[in-house]
């Protein structure tokens, strides 16, 4: 199984440290935040992964290395134009379409057991499922809703029918994947996988579920985030199993 780490944004709302830095080195209790992305990929036994990066990614690029000093072997990506999520995994396709694969965001530091999460996505034969989670704040997100028995409905509101009860969620940035989601993905172009690809599959009847995760997850998007992963990493309240 091969991974993907979305490290190419601009990091707009954590400036003005990233007008030098890219979002995906931001400090978060004296580690890079994508180290987070990193070890926990590595926790759960991937060792080959690709990072996409646009915004100052030779930082990174020479931050990190070829992956080494984290178990891994790193592939990079580089986005001459900013591809959002989904354009981001469309031109990783040759290196991600031969099997299964995870896709994380550079900017959520969790800790799951992917093996659950891949158990569920096998037995339920999905094309994705995507790791959920109960937030009060989710509609600022973009609902996500699923069914009794975890598929997922409904997206941002589409479609707009559906007869019968639903629980709405929050997205927390992991997803498992198959090939087939290369099937709804345009010829290369800045695109988003939740606002186009996944709406595009639901509306297909294509088996996309979610997985609901009430443990560790903290999103750092902003300066305020920063510091809370970071007070709550030090002070042992957000425990990680693979640190």
């Amino acid at each position: 199984m091969r991974a993907m780490i979305l490290a190419a944004g601009l990091g707009t709302r954590l400036r003005p440290l990233t007008n030098t830095t890219p979002k995906a080195l931001a400090p978060v209790a004296g580690r890079p935040l994508i180290e987070y992305a990193l070890r926990f990929v590595r926790a759960q036994g991937i060792r080959e992964v690709v990072i996409n990066l646009h915004h100052l990614g030779d930082q990174i690029r020479a931050r990190l290395g070829d992956g080494r000093d984290y178990g891994v072997r790193i592939t990079y990506s580089v986005e001459e134009r900013l591809l959002e999520t989904g354009g981001g995994v469309k031109q990783a396709q040759a290196f991600l379409g031969g099997g299964t694969f995870l896709v994380v965001n550079s900017d959520a530091i969790l800790d799951i057991d992917l093996a659950a999460v891949l158990a569920a996505h096998q037995r339920n034969r999905a094309v994705a499922s995507l790791v959920l989670r109960p937030d009060p704040d989710a509609a600022s997100y973009g609902l996500l809703e699923i069914d009794r028995s975890g598929r997922l409905r409904r997206l941002r509101g589409q479609p707009a029918g559906v007869d019968e009860p639903l629980s709405a969620y929050m997205f927390t940035g992991c997803q498992i994947l198959e090939p087939r989601v290369f099937d709804f993905m345009p010829e290369l172009r800045p695109f988003s996988l939740t606002r186009q690809t996944y709406i595009e599959m639901l509306r297909a009847g294509e088996p996309l579920y979610g997985f609901v995760h009430t443990g560790p997850w903290m999103v750092v998007d902003d300066a305020e985030g920063m510091a809370r992963a970071t007070q709550a990493i030090r002070s042992g309240r957000l425990r990680l199993s693979y640190l």
